[in-house]
């Protein structure tokens, strides 16, 4: 079990950051970079898809309190952390990920031939450039309209082995069960949702659905950016809305 963090200064902001389904912790580092400020101090979680060790963060004492979710993110937080967030941005998010209806469907059809390329085989080369490639193919829609050349390493750079295999099905499986907010979600604290116009992945109903959960919610949308955001101008609208919200 870690150790507890040590107690932040009072005037700090503490940031926990998660990353979606397929993607990995090192995905923060350009957007950590352009947020670095005196005082701001960034945890990433970490799944563990590609090989890097899981990594769970925790509050320090003291500090204010921001969690920055991208995709699924939120839902792979514990209930203990993010109630204890004073403040939530919710990126390219999603509450309930399958809407009802044709189009929730389609989606878990989508699901369910994903979870196909995930399966064991008898030959582990093949099976993990197998899942390599479904990974490939999944973040180029994530990153349409924008080149996928433009993703940061991560996950889907080398072969998949069984562990990340595993831990991308349970995740898949965890994905598709996602029918509200995640249990602990701070329904009562500032909330930010940064919608991706041109997303691939979570889709017009979807989104209408978070905005209808968290009515009270400032949304900021992207026209043509997709899933990944990887050419909105995110920095600046986060530090405009983050120093707002929480103070410099």
């Amino acid at each position: 079990m870690p150790s507890p963090p040590e107690a932040a200064p009072a005037s700090s902001l503490q940031v926990i950051a998660m990353h979606g389904w397929a993607g990995d912790g090192l995905g923060w580092d350009l957007l950590r970079q352009a947020l670095a400020a005196p005082g701001w101090h960034w945890q990433c979680g970490e799944r563990g898809y590609g090989g890097r060790t899981p990594a769970h963060p925790q509050w320090a004492p003291g500090g204010r309190r921001l969690l920055i979710g991208h995709s699924m993110g939120p839902h792979l937080l514990p209930p203990s952390l993010l109630e204890q967030a004073e403040a939530v941005v919710l990126l390219a998010s999603f509450a309930r990920f399958l809407p009802p209806g044709r189009e929730g469907r389609r989606l878990q059809t989508a699901l369910a031939g994903m979870a196909a390329q995930l399966a064991e085989g008898p030959d582990e080369t093949d099976t993990a450039r197998r899942a390599q490639r479904m990974l490939q193919a999944f973040l180029e829609k994530a990153a349409s309209p924008d080149p996928p050349e433009l993703l940061p390493s991560g996950p889907a750079s080398q072969p998949v082995g069984p562990e990340g295999r595993r831990r991308l099905r349970d995740d898949l499986e965890r994905l598709a069960a996602c029918a509200d907010l995640p249990p602990g979600f701070p329904e009562d604290v500032p909330v930010l949702i940064v919608e991706a116009g041109a997303d691939r992945i979570v889709g017009p109903e979807a989104r209408a659905l978070l905005r209808e959960r968290l009515p009270h919610a400032e949304v900021l949308h992207f026209e043509g950016a997709g899933h990944c955001l990887l050419q909105a101008p995110l920095p600046s609208e986060l530090r405009r809305w983050i120093t707002g919200t929480l103070g410099p």
